[in-house]
């Protein structure tokens, strides 16, 4: 199952939610499942990591960020299910 979560500039809202995707999905042993990024629907903040903020409230809960920003591309539709 490949997900693809997306938000506008994809520095706090999508790498949030792909990290926690991800340490689900890591806690249930399901990674060999599931491809996932994150994207956004603007182009401002490419190759930057997540917001420091967001970093700092996802490593209190024991949660990485791992994603750099990236705006979504016309073959994303393609290739992700979700």
């Amino acid at each position: 199952m490949n997900i693809l979560f997306v938000c506008l500039g994809n520095i706090c809202r999508s790498p949030a939610a792909e990290g926690v995707f991800l340490h689900l999905i890591k806690q249930r042993e399901l990674t060999d499942q599931f491809l996932v990024d994150s994207a956004g629907t603007g182009g401002w903040h490419v190759g930057n990591p997540a917001d420091r903020r967001m970093q700092a409230a996802a490593r209190r809960r024991g949660i990485h960020l791992p994603s750099r920003a990236r705006q979504i591309e016309l073959g994303d539709l393609e290739s992700f299910d979700y």
